[in-house]
């Protein structure tokens, strides 16, 4: 089928489930189908939403409020390769503790945390009138936490597009083009506002970028909807770029920081991971990935008084 439509063979392998599980799906009403000629058809846009929001929905059913499993910490909002390797290192080095974390976007991971749901957010919300990541946004989103925030990397971000980048894309008023499809992160993500912040600052209208209302939930589904074709340019870090022999235009360099309420960052579990993010194992994990710099890693840069 065609990549917006999938067939229920093709969602079962999307969703990394056997095919009778999304008929028991079907039946009961929980996922989004449409009958065509007798058979089941899925919107990709709609499974993606559908991913989306049952992540956020799983969230507040893994932890109810003020609730706390020993050596466990949930986390939730933006995401980025070096975090898997982080947590791989994590699991090697600190087998008795457990971070659990989901992909919703630094504006819902920062809600969650409001929400007593998760011990951290993973942010790096860019706020245009100052030009500083996160911390502008605490006494709006926060008001139920004594925050903390806690560098944990700076990263490169900018257009990807094929190999050769054809379209010869160097910024956004490039991407302004019939001819040229964009695919763009959801609302609530960082890297959202980001793209939104520079598209109003060039003045360029949303309407007359084709692709600007395609969404995905992650920077590697960025890179592989350019990889398949079906988008010629997006928006996510060099190292996905590299990882997927991506063309790299960078944009600018980002804080990608850990939200946290001052009670959880003296938890064992907490500092056990500060120690893996500073450790030589992870550091020579990520060293080759290129478009990351950890001067600051491990460091608080801010702290409710």
């Amino acid at each position: 089928m065609s990549g917006d439509i999938m067939n229920t063979k093709e969602v079962a392998q999307f969703l990394g489930i056997h095919e009778k599980q999304v008929y028991a799906l079907i039946r009961a009403g929980r996922i989004p189908a449409t009958r065509v000629t007798g058979k089941w058809i899925f919107p990709k846009k709609l499974i993606d939403e559908w991913i989306e929001t049952h992540a956020k929905e799983g969230i507040t059913e893994a932890r109810p409020k003020s609730s706390h499993i020993a050596g466990v910490l949930l986390a939730a909002g933006s995401n980025d390769p070096v975090l898997d390797i982080l947590q791989t290192c994590m699991r090697r080095s600190y087998p008795e503790f457990y971070i659990f974390s989901v992909n919703t976007g630094s504006m819902s991971g920062i809600a969650a945390l409001n929400n007593g749901h998760v011990d951290i957010a993973w942010s790096h919300l860019l706020d245009p009138k100052s030009g500083e990541y996160n911390i502008p946004y605490l006494s709006t989103c926060l008001s139920n936490v004594k925050a903390v925030i806690v560098n944990l990397f700076r990263r490169e971000v900018g257009f990807l597009t094929i190999s050769g980048n054809p379209h010869q894309i160097k910024d956004f008023v490039d991407i302004v083009h019939k001819d040229i499809r964009f695919i763009n992160r959801q609302k609530g993500s960082g890297t959202r506002v980001l793209i939104d912040y520079h598209l109003e600052r060039l003045e360029i209208r949303t309407e007359d970028i084709a692709g600007y209302h395609d969404e995905v939930y992650t920077h590697f589904n960025v890179g592989l909807a350019i990889l398949s074709g079906e988008a010629d340019v997006g928006i996510a870090t060099g190292a996905v770029a590299k990882l997927l022999g991506l063309h790299f235009i960078p944009i600018t360099w980002e804080n990608f920081d850990m939200v946290l309420d001052q009670s959880t960052f003296f938890k064992k579990e907490l500092q056990a991971f500060i120690n893996v993010l500073n450790s030589n194992e992870f550091r020579r994990s990520v060293e080759k990935l290129g478009g990351y710099d950890f001067a600051d890693s491990g460091k608080v840069l801010y702290s409710t008084t």
